[in-house]
């Protein structure tokens, strides 16, 4: 089930290295390679006589000479390759078995970095995430008014979220103005791909992972529409699931550091389940929001399974790339170690 106004929405932000540039008051060379590149050293004014670390006897250097050594010393360095994390999250969902008619989309993001990656661009059925969608359309409506949620909202807020509890979705649907309430709390987040459904059917919701993300950015990060009293109310609630829902993107985590929102819902027409999960997990003390969007499964046992294992696929995104710079450190201090024995 597609949506014409479903698009693909991908925000990734690589953090930028600044460059030193060095004044250079003298430069030696020291050395040249074959291949003809020229190291040099530079040494900083201190407003004594710069000392030289070749011999007293060596022959002055001419000017051109000179220019070129100091051409060398300032140009820039080469710049780092940029990994495409796309194509890595593509590689590691390519270990996520998809049988049958299922499809299954995802997307990452480091909340420290900043960094993210998305595999899949199609629209799917929302089912009951959209109900941290209606939460926070109806909290940034309060903030707009100036008021507070009344202690009914708060009891509808608390067992949507916490029980998944349709019956308190249906009544905030009301309250914020159904989709078209969704929709214009959408534009004013950043979401582009995701549409409110027909009439009472909120489940219907169409939406995408990378959309997704940006509603858990939201939610959990700092550059947030919302208020910082609104993000940790429905954090809060997210982090107190009900124990049988605590499936999804939480077996990303290690431990308990996971706060989420799970969505299933068997389809009339075909019998087969939508099984989604969104949520932020905690690996080794750093953050990570993940949005895992599936359907055509055949069994809820079989989505759930799917979604938790793209969501370990999700996070090994930036956990493996961790864990290969650690090993590639260790073995240079290894090797650097045996040198000096």
């Amino acid at each position: 089930m597609e949506s014409s106004r479903a698009a693909r929405r991908r925000a990734r932000r690589f953090p930028r290295r600044p460059l030193m540039y060095i004044a250079l008051a003298c430069v030696t060379v020291v050395g040249a390679t074959a291949g003809g590149t020229v190291y040099v050293k530079a040494q900083a004014h201190s407003g004594s006589t710069a000392v030289s670390s070749a011999a007293a006897s060596a022959p002055a250097v001419s000017s051109s000479s000179a220019t070129t050594t100091e051409e060398a010393a300032v140009a820039e360095p080469v710049a780092e390759p940029v990994v495409d994390l796309d194509e890595r999250l593509a590689d590691a969902m390519a270990s996520v078995g998809v049988t049958g008619e299922q499809k299954v989309s995802a997307a990452v993001l480091d909340l420290e970095s900043g960094d993210s990656a998305v595999y899949g661009d199609g629209a799917f059925d929302t089912a009951s995430i959209v109900k941290v969608d209606i939460l926070a359309a109806l909290l940034l409506r309060h903030q707009e008014a100036g008021t507070r949620l009344s202690a009914r909202e708060k009891a509808y807020a608390t067992t949507m979220i916490e029980n998944s509890d349709n019956a308190s979705a249906s009544a905030l649907w009301d309250a914020i103005g159904k989709a078209a309430g969704l929709d214009a709390a959408n534009k004013t987040f950043g979401l582009t791909g995701t549409e409110g459904g027909d009439g009472a059917l909120w489940g219907l919701t169409l939406t995408t992972a990378a959309d997704q993300l940006t509603l858990l950015q939201q939610v959990f990060g700092e550059d947030s529409k919302l208020s910082e009293a609104s993000r940790s109310y429905v954090q809060g609630l997210m982090g107190r699931i009900e124990a049988d829902q605590r499936w999804g993107v939480s077996a990303a985590a290690d431990g308990s550091g996971w706060a989420l929102k799970n969505g299933w819902l068997p389809r009339s027409a075909t019998g087969l389940w939508d099984v989604n999960s969104i949520g932020r997990v905690s690996v080794d003390g750093r953050a990570y929001l993940v949005a895992v969007l599936s359907n055509g499964n055949s069994t809820q046992a079989k989505g759930i399974s799917l979604v938790e294992a793209a969501a370990k696929a999700a996070v090994s995104v930036f956990t493996a790339e961790d864990a290969s710079a650690a090993a590639s450190a260790s073995a240079s201090a290894n090797a650097t170690g045996a040198a000096t024995r």
